[in-house]
């Protein structure tokens, strides 16, 4: 049926899939919707669903964290071009820092490992610094994204941060969810859970969210800087005792911490209730970009969700069976299923090297299943990739799954259930070239995937 075959300058299946992809990640531009959310008009600067008269405005600081910090920061100081003073300080990961006219931009972990640091903590303690010296007439603008939670550490007094790091390392591997390592999170810290508001004296106080997280929860993203939201000391406790076993795994200093009968905030509420929250952008707005991008490439489109969890070999398995299904229904027009969310990976120890992140072993769990149809799957294409362009700690965003790649890779003598169990799956798509490399996109409204299905080739 070649008049309903895709028809673009684009020849495989899996660029198509990255071109889809990749619109996605295009229409969270961070900079472009922080620039779309900034307006000046009849006097007034209008943010966050507040307007502001530019008379009685004094000065803008704008601070934050994120992986879409810096395109963040470039769309803040085009928007405010016209306007000073205007000063800031974002924390973002080492790869995206650049030189900005009016907002630094602070090296706060470095490329490729998203975990807090103490380059972090001193970002933070002067972001801390920087909004307290604000007051009336003062405009704080806060620019938060993914990764906000580890590049904004600010550790409560008498927990070391190298005991924070620890707890949360091991709840990852555990399989945490993004909510139950924020609420561990948000109880340790000084900024988190609503810290840097209160902290904050501006009588404007505007936070712009690009989400990372399913449902947007603003608690949640970035452990909720600017969201008063109290710590619940005893429910990281749960936590932290269904992740890691008891009170015993628990560090001495984290567990007296919240055990203290008295959780206090010594800071005053600030001067003024002016206070807006924005989301963005979010996963469903890249979706919504891919599926026109696929309409475009010719072919039918449909959504199975933005809020996928779960384990991410679960997730790549079920997709992958849900293109098989599909495919021996379909009769015309090539289909393309799109999805996002964020799901994790549950780690268990095993010898030799364990590489990858949740987008590969998404893909190479979907390759397993594929591989075992009739024809390995032949006419599906499945990408998963992380919006951000980081998957785990590594190189990549995340992998492709099709016939040529299992082809490839059963001509090596590469054992794909191997693979699978021991989490290595970097190594496996590395050795087939099956990665999604992007470097960092400047974004992150966690995962997107793209799967093609095309019954002419099956």
């Amino acid at each position: 049926m070649p008049s309903s075959r895709p028809s673009s300058s684009i020849s495989t299946a899996r660029e198509h899939a990255e071109a889809i992809w990749r619109a996605g990640v295009a229409a969270v531009d961070s900079q472009r919707l922080v620039q779309a959310a900034i307006r000046l008009t009849e006097g007034q600067l209008a943010v966050g669903g507040l307007m502001i008269p530019l008379a009685r405005l004094k000065r803008i600081e704008v601070v934050g964290a994120g992986k879409a910090g810096a395109g963040m920061a470039r769309g803040a100081e085009t928007a405010l071009a016209n306007l000073s003073p205007v000063a800031g300080w974002v924390n973002v990961p080492a790869g995206c820092v650049a030189t900005l006219p009016r907002i630094h931009l602070h090296a706060a972990r470095p490329a490729g490992r998203n975990e807090p640091t103490v380059e972090g903590v001193a970002g933070s303690e002067e972001i801390l610094r920087r909004v307290a010296t604000l007051g009336t007439g003062d405009l704080c603008l806060v620019l938060i994204s993914g990764g906000g939670s580890a590049l904004l550490p600010a550790p409560v007094e008498g927990v070391p941060l190298t005991d924070k790091l620890d707890l949360i390392r091991r709840m990852s591997l555990a399989g945490a969810s993004i909510h139950e390592l924020n609420q561990v999170r948000r109880a340790l810290s000084r900024i988190k859970g609503g810290g840097l508001a209160r902290a904050c004296r501006a009588e404007w106080i505007v936070t712009l969210i690009i989400s990372d997280v399913i449902g947007d929860p603003l608690e949640t993203i970035a452990s909720g800087p600017t969201i008063l939201c109290p710590p619940d000391p005893q429910g990281a406790l749960t936590s932290l005792r269904k992740f890691l076993g008891g009170d015993a795994a628990i560090p001495e200093s984290v567990r007296r911490h919240l055990e203290r009968p008295v959780h206090s905030e010594s800071q005053p509420p600030p001067p003024s209730n002016h206070h807006a929250v924005q989301v963005i952008g979010n996963n469903m707005t890249a979706v919504q970009a891919a599926r026109q991008a696929a309409i475009d490439l010719g072919y039918d489109v449909e959504i199975l969700g933005t809020d996928q969890a779960g384990a991410a070999a679960d997730v790549g398995r079920e997709l992958a069976a849900e293109c098989l299904r599909r495919q021996s229904a379909l009769r015309e027009r090539p289909l393309c299923l799109l999805s996002g969310g964020e799901p994790v990976v549950h780690v268990t120890p095993h010898a030799g090297p364990q590489k990858g992140g949740r987008n590969q072993e998404l893909a190479l769990a979907a390759l397993q299943v594929l591989g075992e149809a009739p024809a390995h799957g032949r006419g599906i294409t499945i990408l998963s990739g992380g919006t951000d362009g980081e998957d785990g700690p590594t190189d990549a965003a995340g992998a492709v799954a099709d016939t040529t790649l299992y082809a490839t890779a059963a001509a090596q003598g590469l054992s794909l259930p191997d693979y699978l169990a021991q989490h290595n799956s970097y190594e496996f798509f590395d050795r087939i070239d099956g990665l999604l490399r992007t470097g960092p996109t400047h974004t992150n409204v966690m995962d997107l995937r793209v799967a093609l299905i095309d019954s002419s080739e099956a």
